[in-house]
């Protein structure tokens, strides 16, 4: 158990250092082409996740698997939240407080919508479908809000 929450927290922990890296890069090559950078990394993580076979199937590379996907899309995160909201306050300097607040008002619903997402899962699939592979589903999800756009 300490070393499944011990692999979830390391993604909040390089979020920091995804922080400062991606943020240099949205310095140097402006906001639109770091956060297409974060949106990228964050669909490699989470295709890794969806798409990565099982302890079963591969043995120990399946954790490791899982540790270094949730370590990309910690760094990702990282990155994203200062370029998303700097490009928001650059982009409209007289309403700059109340479009930088959606950043975060935004984060709050979407993390609502991923719990009703999952309360959905919970009650439409047995608990033998969902440990089986219904835990895929809202990462394969991802996949198909995260496309980026160019």
């Amino acid at each position: 158990m300490l070393l499944t929450f011990g692999s979830f927290g390391a993604s909040y922990l390089i979020r920091p250092l995804g922080g400062v890296v991606l943020g240099s890069y949205a310095d140097r090559h402006g906001r639109k082409a770091a956060l297409l950078l974060t949106v990228s990394l964050m669909m490699v993580g989470t295709a890794i996740i969806a798409l990565l076979p099982t302890y079963a199937q591969i043995g120990v590379a399946a954790p490791i698997g899982i540790f270094l996907a949730r370590l990309i899309q910690g760094f990702s995160a990282g990155g994203e939240f200062g370029a998303s909201t700097a490009m928001l306050i650059e982009h409209a300097p007289h309403r700059r407080g109340f479009l930088a607040s959606w950043q975060f008002a935004t984060q709050g619903l979407s993390t609502l919508l991923a719990s009703l997402f999952g309360y959905g899962l919970v009650k439409l699939l047995t608990h033998e479908e969902l440990l089986a592979w219904g835990w895929r589903i809202p990462f394969f999800f991802g996949l198909l809000i995260g496309r980026p756009v160019c």
